[in-house]
């Protein structure tokens, strides 16, 4: 009885003989080879073929002509097969026999393993020189071995598909989610706690606080949230440089002049902002007192409190452990009264910042480090401990100390922190009390997470009811398929006849398309919206964008094949422009080498050339296949639909049309420059002016040899003018102009030289093919905040975060092309009388969403 076949290959994956390849046992070496192993040695017999070796050469697998080699094994196997007595008097093969494998599956392709092993090396005569490659001229070992690589990388490709990478990238979005949920609810789930006691920087002035963004405040955004506003920093000169630093961000021409013991006023009138410093620098009576009045209800209390003190205790007392007691009576009394307050107010009690006592002068030499422990140590335990049975109402501003132990060095007296750091922690004060209230894109620290919209709740009910409608029709799917499954006859030991499987209906992929699609938009709402997994900032250098441009190009070059057809930007071709292309916009995303001028423009030019492709494109079918139809417009607007005003409403757009204008002022032109270039490109090709021959130069060789040069004096050119630009504004008014130039310069570098038109890179291509989907989804579940941070699914480790991530984005993009894939050839027919009724269900669908979206607003308001 032989053995089962082995298991199908997933979907998608390459269907080969070797796939089912096993492992070898000793009894195997006694076997001849199986019969699975003729088509791989029919393509040997015809490659010996084409090289002359007709007749009468003793190859790698024996003697015989290359008509035995085609029928299968020639003289050699039946002489390998009768020395170990395989085959009987009338040469009838057993079991062990290539006849008699057929069958064998795995076993057959053990015993075609052990028999190359287990075979003599033959040595096969060469007429070529050494160049010749070893697959076709060498001993039996290497063939082996060269056999064996190309079995053990097809049995690889089996195992980890597409489809597999797309299940573990599941697995770890739901382990990484398990976790990020249990971190949360064992640290808590308040970012502003973060914000004021954890962080790290990430270069100079980059202050990253741990799991949130944090934004800078510009003049406009800090007096829109502190209008109406009384802000009070009540201590000593550490306070009062806080209070400098506050001031500073919505009035940056305010100075720092007057008597530095002394209460210092600040008001904006315009924008009725009111900002003091109260010099109290001791906790002790006179600072209660000052509190005190503010917790009497006749007296206007200050929006914000930020007080703290020690300093001045510890070097008037001489840091003796009495005033140190005395500190923590006086801090003790003073509580209840900021908790109090804490109630109506934001109330911040400052921790004292660590010195450089290397600099301090003789008359501060008393304020250690270790006294500033002690005190801080005093401070937190008593303000935590200031109510029962309930979290404090005070926030610990912990974080400035961090700050300064990184910072302190560059102190001028030791004691007092550089204006940098002041900065920060002026910024993070602005960010814990203006988050909540501007809710600014790129500040996720201190905003709570979003009310789900009704948008929302209705797409959740409705991606929920596709996947019962889909569960419903697999599991009746499932059920009859057994029942038609067919059964062994007992008598004969054969089974029945197959009963063919039924179509798979419309209806039901449908169902299992909005099934899948459900899970990742699950996906994107827990990166996007649900604030479960963390968030940071970007910070550039120039490791961080050019190392991985490097990667990427040696793996694009490694993996190159030869490409069907030579014209000039052929399918292969253009899949590899749009592949590397978005890769290096991905990394540009992720790096923040928008702030490096010269990567930003030859960004831009890439940009540039996505809208150059899509006239070029559009353009050229139109003009060869004459189609005009309905079918085809709406096949490129189902990619778009997204852009189109309706849903800028669903999308929380806000009628914000800024952005829109300003990429089309950037990109105004290029699209006809590629309709241009489709156009000369066909009038020349109608005239047959173009040599389009695999391996042939696009013109006759002068005028090759002459636009080549041109093309890279213009390319060349266009890239010292990008990198010598002096600002953004001065680079983005020429650029409309003059992108072109690039565009075309590498077009023709690209498909002059006949060798350079004939292949292309896989590895591109294959990102090509899913560049738009990349594109949109790395705003969401690769990236953060537009662009503006990144997503952190593993914190702590920047580039295993960076690993995993882009692996969990490039299967999800790759799954949501396959999706819209299957959804466009439901949703587009071909018939245009059906394809008029769908798109007037699908915009009764959306206005009335819009409907429903305005009714929730106005219900908010």
């Amino acid at each position: 009885m032989s053995l089962p076949p082995p298991p199908p290959p997933a979907a998608g994956d390459p269907v080969t003989p070797e796939d089912s390849l096993g492992s070898v046992t000793p009894e195997d070496w006694a076997t001849g080879p199986p019969l699975q192993a003729q088509p791989l040695l029919r393509q040997e017999a015809k490659g010996k073929e084409e090289e002359g070796e007709e007749t009468g050469v003793q190859g790698a697998w024996g003697k015989g002509t290359a008509e035995q080699r085609r029928r299968g094994w020639g003289e050699a196997a039946e002489a390998a097969a009768a020395e170990e007595g395989q085959v009987d008097a009338g040469g009838a093969a057993g079991s062990a026999s290539p006849a008699g494998a057929a069958g064998g599956g795995r076993e057959g392709w053990r015993r075609l393993l052990a028999w190359l092993r287990r075979r003599q090396p033959q040595c096969c005569p060469c007429a070529a020189p050494l160049p010749r490659s070893a697959a076709h001229c060498c001993h039996g070992g290497t063939k082996m071995a060269a056999l064996a690589y190309n079995l053990g990388k097809r049995e690889i490709n089996h195992y980890f598909s597409v489809r597999s990478a797309k299940v573990l990238a599941l697995v770890a979005v739901l382990l990484l989610a398990v976790c990020h949920l249990a971190s949360r609810r064992y640290r808590g789930n308040d970012s502003c706690e973060y914000l004021l006691s954890s962080g790290r920087f990430l270069g100079e002035k980059v202050w990253q606080p741990h799991s949130c963004m944090m934004h800078k405040y510009k003049i406009s955004e800090a007096k829109n949230c502190l209008v109406d506003k009384h802000i009070a920093f009540i201590g000593d000169s550490r306070i009062r440089q806080l209070f400098y630093s506050f001031v500073k961000i919505i009035n940056p021409q305010f100075k720092e002049e007057g008597n530095k013991h002394e209460n210092i006023p600040f008001e904006d009138k315009i924008a009725s902002i009111k900002v003091d410093f109260l010099w109290h620098p001791e906790v002790n009576g006179s600072m209660k007192q000052c509190i005190k009045v503010w917790t009497e209800d006749s007296v206007a209390k200050p929006h914000v409190i930020v007080a703290g003190a020690a300093t001045w205790s510890i070097k008037i007392h001489n840091g003796s452990n009495e005033a140190l007691s005395q500190y923590k009576m006086n801090i003790t009394s003073i509580a209840p009264l900021l908790e109090k307050l804490a109630k109506t107010s934001d109330v911040y009690w400052v921790l004292q910042d660590p010195v450089y006592e290397d600099l301090l002068s003789e008359n501060r030499k008393m304020i250690t480090n270790e006294k500033i422990d002690a005190y801080n140590e005093a401070a937190v335990s008593i303000l935590n401990s200031s109510t029962r049975n309930s979290k404090s109402h005070v926030k610990v501003f912990s974080v400035s100390k961090l700050i300064a132990q990184e910072t302190i060095m560059e102190s001028l007296d030791g004691l007092h922190l550089p204006e940098s750091s002041r900065e920060t922690s002026a910024m993070i004060l602005m960010n814990v009390y203006c988050n909540k209230i501007l809710k600014p894109v790129d500040g996720s620290c201190c905003q709570p997470r979003p009310p789900l919209t009704l948008i929302q709740k209705l797409a959740a009910c409705f991606f929920t009811l596709s996947i019962v409608g889909y569960l419903i029709f697999y599991i009746i799917h499932r059920n009859a398929h057994r029942k038609n499954k067919p059964c062994t006859d007992l008598e004969s030991g054969e089974e029945k006849k197959n009963i063919i499987n039924p179509p798979v209906s419309p209806l039901e992929i449908f169902l299992q398309s909005f099934c899948k699609l459900g899970l990742i938009m699950a996906y994107f709402y827990m990166c996007d919206r649900a604030n479960l997994f963390m968030k940071e900032n970007k910070f550039y250098t120039h490791s961080t964008f050019f190392i991985p441009i490097i990667y990427i190009l040696v793996l694009g070059v490694f993996y190159n094949e030869n490409t069907k057809e030579t014209k000039v930007l052929n399918r292969e071709q253009t899949d590899e422009w749009k592949g590397w292309m978005q890769l290096v916009i991905l990394i540009y995303h992720i790096s923040g080498a928008s702030t490096f001028l010269p990567v930003y423009m030859h960004i831009r030019v890439l940009v540039a050339a996505y809208l150059f492709q899509t006239g070029y494109g559009h353009f050229s079918y139109f003009w060869v296949k004459g189609d005009f139809g309905i079918h085809r417009v709406c096949q490129g607007a189902f990619e778009k639909i997204f852009s189109l005003w309706p849903l800028s409403k669903c999308f929380e757009l806000k009628g914000n049309v800024y952005e829109w204008w300003f990429r089309w002022r950037l990109d105004r032109y290029v699209v006809f420059h590629g309709m241009l270039f489709a156009f000369i490109y066909l009038a020349l090709q109608k005239r047959q002016i173009l040599s389009e021959g695999k391996g042939e130069p696009l013109f006759s060789s002068k005028i090759s040899n002459f636009l080549l040069f041109i093309s890279v004096v213009s390319f060349l050119t266009y890239s010292i003018w990008a990198s010598s630009c002096k600002n953004k504004a001065q680079c983005n008014e020429l650029h409309p102009s003059v992108s072109v130039v690039q565009i075309l310069a590498f077009i023709l570098i690209r498909n002059i030289p006949g060798y350079a038109r004939s292949v292309y890179s896989s590895f591109f291509a294959w990102f090509g093919k899913i560049s738009l989907e990349l594109f949109i989804c790395q705003y969401h579940i690769w990236l953060a905040a537009d662009t503006r941070g990144i997503l952190v699914l593993i914190p702590g480790n920047p580039m295993l975060n960076i690993i995993v991530s882009t692996f969990i984005f490039v299967c999800v993009a790759h799954e949501i092309s396959q999706i819209t894939n299957d959804l466009a050839q439901i949703i587009i027919p071909k018939d245009n009388s059906s394809l008029l009724k769908r798109l007037a269900c699908i915009a009764a669908f959306f206005c009335g969403l819009l409907i429903l979206s305005s009714i929730q607003d106005k219900s908010r308001h």
